[in-house]
């Protein structure tokens, strides 16, 4: 394997259903939610270029909490950082970095509190 690459994520959730509902209406995606008893998965929809889910929403009463500062701050992709943040907004979330570029080889980043708690950035190739 060359570098580092994401081989899987989890987002702390309290509630899965309200968490499902933030995510398919911000990125515009269906999640399938799994449930093993006392541990609930949200899946993220399966990337074709892999044939795998990249990460899931993720409950359960101890072993996770979310959190708004603390911890590892992911990004996800985004065309268009700046509409992925009006979708936050009017889904719940709550933005606290407007879509800023970082450099042009970098590209532009925003972030965003979701309906959970936790701090989720966005990360886009092209400057928006």
């Amino acid at each position: 394997m060359e570098g580092v690459q994401v081989g899987w994520f989890e987002i702390p959730v309290v509630e899965i259903n309200r968490a499902k509902m933030f995510y398919e209406a911000v990125f515009n995606i269906e999640i399938q939610i799994m449930d093993f008893g006392q541990l609930k998965m949200g899946m993220f929809p399966v990337i074709k270029a892999t044939g795998q889910s990249p990460g899931a929403l993720v409950f359960h009463p101890t072993a996770y909490v979310p959190s708004n500062s603390q911890g590892i701050l992911i990004y996800l992709n985004s065309d268009d950082i700046t509409k992925t943040l009006e979708w936050v907004s009017a889904s719940g979330g709550t933005v606290i970095q407007e879509a800023r570029q970082v450099s042009e080889a970098f590209g532009s980043t925003g972030v965003f509190i979701d309906s959970e708690g936790n701090r989720i950035a966005l990360r886009s190739r092209y400057i928006n």
